[in-house]
C-alpha cells in the first residue's frame, strides 16, 4: 500500500512499464483553456462530485471535453474514474454495469424517453502481453482478470480482453484521437492533457495517439470511427492528419474479424448521428467506399441517386432538429430500388400487385438483409413501410380511415412524401394524404368524395405511381389526427410504440 501511494504521488517510472510513451501530464487552468463550466450538464457534474466525494478521481472525458473546448454544448457526457465498475455502481441508486469485453457503468437519470445516461468508465491499462505483470499488485484487479490478461492482445495486435485497470496516463494512451483524450475536472476546472489534445483542437487536427497502424490493429473499428469523427467535425474545419488517414484503406481487411453485429451498429452511427451525407463523402474521399459492410456499400453506391440522397439529407435534418429517426426507415429508402424493380417485374408477369410486392420484399431480404438476421423488429418495420405504399393508392371506402390508424402510418407517409419529392409518385397524392391525416371526420368524407370523382380521370402503374393531377382542396386541418400524431410529416420515422 505504501509503495502504491508513493507511485501515485510521484508517478510510475516509464522504464518499469516498457517503451510505450504515455505522454506527459499537463494541467491547464481555466484561464488558459477557456472552458465555460456552465456548459457542463448538471447530471455529469453530479456523477463527478459523487465519485470525488467518495475519494476517487473523476473527470469528464472524451468528445464532451473536445466540444467544451470549442465552446459547444455537448449532447452526451462521459466520465472516467479510477473507481472500478462495482465501486461506481455502489454509489448510485440507478446504475448498471454493461458490456463484457469493455465493462462500463451507465448511471441513469430520469425515466422513459426523457431519461439521460451518463457513461462511466474505469481508467484502462495499456494492453499487451505484459499487462498481467504490470498490474499484479493492483488490489482492484480480480484473480479471474489476472488469469486471462496474457491473452489480452492476439498475434495481429487486436485487443481481445479490455478490462484491465490502470493509471490515468495509460488510459489516455489507450484512447484514439488526441482531441478525445483530455480530462476535465469541473470542480477544480483544470484540464488534464497528455498528448497535445488542446493544441490539436485549436489547430483542428484529428491525430491518432501513437502509431496509427498499431492502433487500427488493436481495434479495427477505429477505421470507421476515424471516418465518423472526420465527417462530424468537418463542418468545424477539422481534418484527419495525413499519418492517421494514410493507412485506412490498406487496413480494411482487418474488419473481417469484427462481428457483423458490431459493424452494423457502427454503420448506423455513421448514418444516424446527423452527418450521413458528410460520412458518405469521407468514405469516398478516403477510398473506403467498399469493403466495410455490405449494406454500407449499397448506401455509398446509391448516395447520389435522388431518393437515397433525399433520405440521407432528411435523416441529417431530423437529427439536427433533435427529432427521432429509425434505421428501418433509412434502410427501407436505400433498398427501395431493389424492391420496386422486383415488384414491377412480377406485376408485368401478371402476378397480382400485393403478392408481387411481398415476393419482391422477400427476395430483397434474402439478398441484402441476411447479415442482420435476428433483428426482427427492424425487418418487420421495413416490410410494413413498403407494404403500405400501394395502400396509399386506395383513397375510397374504409381504407384511408384504417390506414391512418396504423402505428407505422407516419413512417409510411414520410416514405411516400420522399417518393413524391423525387417524382416516384405524384405530389398531389402525398398532399391528399397529408390533408386527410390532419382533417376531422367531416373533412375526410369530403376528401374521399373528391377522390371518387377523380377516379375516372386517374390511373396508376404497377409500382403505385398515381397520375392524379388535381390538387386536393385545402381545408383548415384539425390539431391532431385520429392516431394522435401532429399533422406534419415530421411526426415520425419512429412508431409510437418505440
Amino acid at each position: 500500500m505504501i509503495k502504491k501511494f508513493i507511485q501515485k504521488i510521484l508517478g510510475q517510472p516509464k522504464a518499469a512499464r516498457g517503451p510505450v510513451d504515455f505522454g506527459k501530464r499537463v494541467e491547464i487552468p481555466a484561464s488558459v483553456h477557456g472552458i465555460n463550466p456552465a456548459l457542463v450538464d448538471e447530471r455529469a457534474l453530479n456523477v463527478v462530485r459523487t465519485l470525488q466525494d467518495a475519494g476517487y478521481e473523476a473527470y469528464v472525458v472524451g468528445g464532451a471535453v473536445r466540444d467544451l473546448l470549442l465552446g459547444l454544448r455537448p449532447k452526451d457526457f462521459d466520465v472516467a474514474t479510477d473507481a472500478t465498475p462495482e465501486e461506481v455502481k455502489g454509489l448510485f441508486r440507478r446504475a448498471f454495469i454493461i458490456g463484457r469485453r469493455f465493462r462500463i457503468v451507465h448511471v441513469v437519470y430520469g425515466r422513459g424517453r426523457e431519461h439521460e445516461v451518463i457513461e462511466v468508465s474505469t481508467f484502462r491499462a495499456h494492453l499487451d502481453n505484459r499487462a498481467a505483470e504490470q498490474v499484479k499488485g493492483n488490489e482492484k484487479t480480480s484473480k479471474s482478470e489476472l488469469a486471462g490478461m496474457k491473452h489480452a492482445v492476439d498475434s495481429s495486435g487486436r485487443v481481445l480482453r479490455d478490462n484491465v485497470w490502470g493509471p490515468q496516463d495509460e488510459d489516455a494512451t489507450r484512447r484514439d484521437f488526441t482531441v478525445n483524450a483530455m480530462y476535465y475536472d469541473p470542480e477544480s476546472q483544470y484540464l488534464v492533457d497528455y498528448h497535445g489534445g488542446m493544441q490539436d483542437a485549436k489547430k483542428k487536427v484529428l491525430r491518432m495517439i501513437g502509431d496509427p497502424v498499431a492502433r487500427y490493429r488493436e481495434d479495427p473499428v477505429r477505421i470507421i470511427r476515424a471516418v465518423r469523427f472526420a465527417a462530424k467535425l468537418s463542418p468545424l474545419g477539422f481534418k484527419l492528419e495525413s499519418k492517421t488517414a494514410k493507412p485506412l484503406a490498406t487496413m480494411l481487411k482487418l474488419l473481417g474479424d469484427v462481428p457483423q453485429s458490431r459493424l452494423f451498429d457502427e454503420m448506423l452511427k455513421l448514418l444516424q448521428t446527423g452527418h450521413a451525407l458528410a460520412s458518405v463523402a469521407q468514405l469516398q474521399e478516403l477510398g473506403l467506399h467498399k469493403g466495410i459492410y455490405p449494406l454500407l456499400d449499397v448506401v455509398v453506391e446509391r448516395a447520389d441517386t435522388a431518393f437515397v440522397k433525399a433520405a440521407l439529407a432528411d435523416t441529417d435534418r431530423r437529427v439536427g432538429e433533435e427529432k427521432p429517426v429509425a434505421p428501418s426507415f433509412l434502410l427501407a429508402c436505400v433498398l427501395w430500388a431493389d424492391v420496386k424493380l422486383g415488384w414491377d417485374q412480377r406485376v408485368a408477369n401478371r402476378v397480382p400487385p400485393f403478392p408481387a410486392l411481398q415476393e419482391a420484399i422477400d427476395e430483397v431480404f434474402d439478398a441484402r438483409i441476411g447479415d442482420v438476421s435476428g433483428r426482427g423488429k427492424l425487418a418487420a418495420d421495413m416490410r410494413e413501410i413498403w407494404m403500405m405504399q400501394p395502400r396509399f393508392e386506395k383513397r375510397i371506402g374504409s381504407t384511408p380511415f384504417s390506414l391512418v390508424e396504423q402505428p407505422r402510418f407516419r413512417a409510411g407517409f414520410d416514405f411516400l412524401r420522399l417518393r413524391a419529392e423525387v417524382a416516384d409518385v405524384e405530389l398531389t397524392l402525398a398532399d391528399w394524404w397529408q390533408e386527410f391525416s390532419m382533417a376531422d371526420d367531416a373533412a375526410r368524407e369530403d376528401l374521399i368524395q373528391q377522390a371518387k370523382s377523380e377516379k375516372g380521370n386517374s390511373s396508376s402503374g404497377p409500382a403505385g405511381a398515381s397520375k392524379t393531377r388535381r390538387a386536393p382542396r385545402r381545408r383548415k386541418p384539425a390539431a391532431k389526427n385520429a392516431a394522435g400524431n401532429s399533422g406534419a410529416s415530421d411526426a415520425g420515422h419512429v412508431p409510437s410504440s418505440d
